[in-house]
């Protein structure tokens, strides 16, 4: 066994020691490098411009330091590996400016802040991009999901409740339905990218600064909208954090729960869609078949998403408050990695909407079937006849139930059949042909449904058009603040002294 002289021996006699190399600083400079590099170059300028302005810095020296910043950052950030000399990317970079501008000048970049908040901001730069292309994709699906209701508004299906047949629907109500549910998912990524951007920057370790830095400048300089005020709250809070892990765990799980309704309708059994062909596989050993492997990767990385948004959200959990490595760098890729797959899942299925094929005489079978437009008898009979609505349900029932008992669907009844049960309850009433042929018809048992959110067609078209105007305006909403941003960070990069 090896003692302790032996391992220390092996690990070195002073910080780092070769396994904290190998198990934190080395993944931690990885994932820095690969996710946080642009977004520590635009707070060093960021930071600089405003030291400049508020006479912290002369201005021939911040005029050199920002063009040593820019440049430095035009290294390619693949070329950059982890050397012991530097604990992490950070004082590497600031290394690599010092070899443009020399120790002394570079050494003045990190007046009046902290890598505390530079942190902070560095990780709120990159979350709220991360959120933005989230917000984006799932707009793409959005409108993938009201072209297909838009053709869909007489394909009539069944709808179910308890994974049984329960009434007949149209597939223009259903695909609204997860629109609807989308939208919502929407509004929580907006939610959650407004507490993101906002900036921590001046609050230094936690409680600012004696240099007479501008926070304001910063916040407006980096395009956030507002700084966060309490400079221990700017350090210490997290909620951001959860907000967002929060806001894409809510969407994944809602998405994940209609991808498993498609894998039922895409079966032979089933027969109600069909993927486009760039979205199946063929069997390696069986040639007949058409495996549905884009909804499947959807539904598996809808499940990975959640899963990493999740662990962010765990890590927090119990944590202090205040400044720690739990909400760091160890967890920040989680959440990257979560928008990231989120966006796969949006985009993956989207595809798939956008293309899919639909088998209208199939789902109209099915909903001719298993008695679901009985509803409507009862309905008949206590809207137009004024039995009460339990007998009206009880004879509904009892036809329901003699049907399943002899394996006839509805429309193999006679409506002189259907009389004769009728009549066991005494309710002196008999129904016209026409009357039975209305109540088993899926077309008009969603026809008349027209009150405000029904299936009827021209509800549905109603609804369509709403959304359709209303997807607008949050596309719109998306591509000015991206534009906005775009514009922003290009004039900070690109921005003398």
């Amino acid at each position: 066994m090896k003692g302790q002289d032996d391992f220390l021996l092996e690990e070195g006699s002073v910080f780092p020691g070769k396994t904290y190399v190998e198990s934190v600083l080395k993944p931690v400079f990885e994932d820095q490098r690969d996710y946080l590099f642009e977004a520590m170059f635009d707070i060093h300028c960021a930071h600089v411009i405003m030291l400049s302005e508020q006479g912290i810095l002369k201005k021939e020296e911040a005029a050199i330091m920002l063009r040593g910043i820019q440049k430095t950052a035009e290294i390619d950030p693949a070329s950059l590996f982890y050397n012991p000399k530097f604990e992490d990317l950070f004082f590497m970079m600031e290394a690599k400016i010092a070899e443009e501008i020399g120790g002394e000048l570079a050494g003045k970049i990190h007046m009046g802040r902290s890598r505390n908040d530079m942190g902070v901001a560095m990780y709120r730069l990159v979350l709220r991009e991360k959120l933005l292309s989230t917000i984006d994709a799932a707009n793409a699906l959005s409108d993938a999901l009201l072209n297909q209701a838009e053709h869909h508004t007489e394909t009539y299906m069944t709808g179910y409740t308890h994974t049984q047949p329960a009434q007949p629907t149209t597939l223009s109500h259903y695909f609204l339905a997860i629109y609807d549910v989308l939208q919502r998912d929407i509004a929580r990524l907006w939610s959650a990218f407004e507490q993101v951007n906002q900036s921590p920057l001046g609050a230094a370790a936690l409680t600012t600064t004696g240099f007479p830095i501008s926070r304001a400048r910063t916040c407006e300089l980096l395009g956030f909208r507002q700084v966060i005020e309490n400079a221990y709250d700017a350090i210490a809070g997290a909620d951001y954090l959860l907000e967002s892990a929060s806001s894409i765990m809510v969407l994944m799980v809602d998405t994940g729960r209609w991808i498993n309704d498609f894998l039922q309708y895409v079966t032979r059994e089933y027969g109600a869609f069909k993927v486009a062909e760039p979205y199946v596989q063929v069997s390696s050993i069986m040639p007949q078949k058409r495996n549905p492997v884009s909804i499947e990767h959807a539904r598996s990385l809808a499940s990975s998403a959640y899963s990493d948004a999740f662990a962010a959200m765990n890590m927090i959990h119990n944590t202090p408050f205040g400044d720690i490595v739990d909400t760091e760098d160890d967890l920040q890729p989680h959440l990257y990695r979560a928008a990231d797959k989120a966006v796969r899942v949006l985009t993956l299925m989207r595809a798939v909407i956008a293309t899919l094929k639909v088998d209208g005489k199939k789902l109209m079978e099915g909903a001719s079937k298993s008695c679901i437009t009985i509803t409507e008898l009862a309905d008949t009979l206590a809207r137009d006849h004024d039995i009460s609505f339990r007998k009206a349900h009880s004879i509904a029932s009892a036809i329901a139930i003699r049907s399943a008992a002899e394996g006839k669907e509805l429309y193999e009844w006679k409506v002189s059949e259907i009389n004769m049960i009728i009549q066991e309850f005494r309710v002196g009433i008999s129904l016209e042909k026409e009357q039975w042929e209305r109540i088993i018809s899926p077309k008009y048992f969603v026809k008349i449904r027209s009150i405000q959110g029904g299936p009827a067609p021209v509800e549905v078209k109603r609804m369509i058009e709403e959304r359709m105007c209303a997807l607008e305006r949050c596309c719109e909403k998306w591509r000015s603040t991206k534009e906005w941003l775009v514009n922003n960070q290009k004039e900070l990069r690109t921005k003398s002294l």
